[in-house]
């Protein structure tokens, strides 16, 4: 028999980090003790005099850099954000409270715990505040210190936290997030937990806003720091090899797969977005930046998006059946010939939150003319319910930063299998019809291929959807019709044209807004 643990308790933290933790101190993950790979122990002492506008260094974000190194490892400048009047005491009150010896529950040496990381970082709390530049693009950014008592939440990290996010929405900038914590404060009990609702409050006003959120992982991040800063962003980045989750290293059951626990498998489980090397997260995370740190205002006028022009062959099929043989060929051009050839410069999400990817399902946001377009394509594969739930969250996400979408469409249809029946494949492909049809911003569609029936629908925008020569769209596949109807094979072909699926049908019936031409 497996043994079992209490749940909760997923991400307290506190150690003290030079050491290893007392009984009871400290529920830190793995590492607590460890500096930064590579980097002496009193360097972010001597970071913490350097002048008030940095310029950015040659660092690299590898996983176990202070935070100001982390700051300085994806910003091209920055300088630190005013904090509350009272961070910096030594009660670890909040909010004007009077001060209290070892804190708000008095626990025994966190005073002296807390000297002791001063002294170590040269950082007042565990999370540093600045406002940067980067990718040419000004932000907010969040940056953790580990070595500060794990990187742990207490209340006056709240305190800087909700600055932040305030000085944000002031400002409508965005807000990144460099995370490295072991969860929430154990030596300040459930005062430091409640910091997590007060973060939640804090991200739910800036999604409000419109205002986009990333985050990085870095090693670790569990607790409440990845169920609040990490798993509530927008876009979710992380290092390799990074420890991710909500429940730290040291209160998991036994036996549980460590695999699971890791930024890699976050990506397999669909809760982050890509796994990024270190040399490689600056540019990506500037990219980043670059396509969503400008807000919209969802302006009445917004232009919706010119579908792309036909890379395949530009006549048009002579029968249904000729329509169904174009659309179903091996080399017909696919979806990422069209995002090829649409976008300038282009970053994809990945992964449903909801535990599933669809390989088959390409999101996202590019770069056309100048202009920021969200996307999200079928590749020509059954569209599984991970797939439906990506796309929907695209065009939910893309609707709040006020960035139109554009769809291409391509699937014989919805993944009908029994693992898609208990994935939730029909609450996955309603919620995609709702994301689309209550859209604010313009959504323009491009059948580029097969057309099968709702699976196909979900993604096609109302009343904007417009078709490629070689590509067909079926309440029903053919062949299927024929056999539901107890025709012969020798009759699928005329159920093909009975059905009316070719481009110039669908432009008839008022399916189809136009077939688009060659470039």
């Amino acid at each position: 028999m497996n043994s079992v643990r209490r749940g909760g308790g997923g991400g307290a933290a506190g150690g003290d980090g030079d050491r290893r933790a007392a009984p009871g101190e400290a529920d830190g993950p793995r590492g607590a003790g460890d500096g930064p790979r590579g980097t002496a122990h009193d360097s972010a002492a001597a970071d913490a005099h350097t002048p008030p506008a940095h310029a950015a260094t040659t660092a690299l974000p590898y996983a176990r850099l202070t935070a100001r190194q982390a700051v300085a490892a994806v910003a091209d400048s920055y300088s630190e954000t005013a904090v509350p009047d009272d961070v910096g005491t030594p009660s670890g009150a909040s909010s004007g409270t009077p001060s209290a010896p070892d804190g708000p529950l008095g626990w025994r040496g966190y005073d002296e715990a807390r000297a002791r990381a001063r002294e170590r970082t040269g950082e007042e709390e565990s999370v540093v505040t600045a406002l940067a530049t980067a990718g040419g693009r000004e932000t907010v950014v969040l940056s953790f210190e580990f070595r500060y008592l794990g990187g742990s939440l207490g209340e006056r990290t709240g305190d800087r936290l909700e600055a932040a996010y305030t000085h944000a929405r002031e400002h409508r900038l965005p807000v990144v997030s460099l995370i490295a914590t072991g969860g929430s404060r154990m030596q300040e009990g459930m005062r430091a937990l409640t910091q997590l609702q007060r973060v939640a409050r804090q991200s739910a006003l800036n999604r409000a806003a419109g205002l986009p959120q990333l985050a990085v992982l870095r090693d670790p991040t569990t607790g409440g720091g990845w169920a609040t800063l990490g798993a509530a962003a927008d876009v979710i980045l992380a290092l390799p090899g990074a420890q991710v989750g909500f429940a730290g290293s040291r209160v998991r059951p036994p036996d549980a797969d460590p695999s699971a626990y890791t930024a890699e498998g976050q990506l397999a489980a669909g809760q982050i977005d890509a796994v990024v090397p270190p040399d490689q997260l600056r540019a990506t995370l500037q990219r980043w930046l670059q396509l969503l740190g400008t807000p919209q205002e969802l302006p009445a006028t917004t232009v919706e998006p010119t579908p792309p022009s036909t890379l395949g062959s530009p006549g048009l099929p002579g029968t249904g059946w000729d329509a169904v043989i174009r659309a179903r060929a091996s080399g017909r051009p696919r979806a990422e010939a069209y995002l090829r050839a649409y976008f300038d410069d282009r970053e994809e999400i990945s992964g449903d939150r909801c535990g599933g990817v669809d390989p088959g399902i390409r999101c996202g946001f590019g770069r056309r003319e100048g202009r920021t377009i969200a996307f999200a394509a079928q590749c020509g594969t059954a569209t599984r319910p991970a797939g439906f739930r990506t796309a929907a969250r695209l065009v939910r996400l893309a609707d709040r930063l006020g960035i139109p979408v554009l769809t291409l469409v391509d699937t014989p249809g919805a993944a009908n299998d029994a693992a898609a029946e208990r994935a939730g494949a029909g609450a996955a492909i309603a919620d995609t019809f709702a994301a689309l049809a209550t859209a604010r911003v313009p959504v323009t569609s491009l059948l580029i291929g097969e057309g099968g029936s709702g699976g196909a629908l979900a993604l096609a925008a109302p009343d904007r959807l417009w078709a490629t020569p070689d590509s067909y769209f079926s309440v029903i596949a053919p062949e299927l019709a024929a056999a539901i109807l107890k025709r012969d094979e020798t009759q699928i072909h005329s159920t093909a044209d009975q059905l009316r699926i070719r481009p110039q049908d669908l432009l008839e019936l008022g399916v189809i807004r136009g077939i688009v031409p060659p470039a």
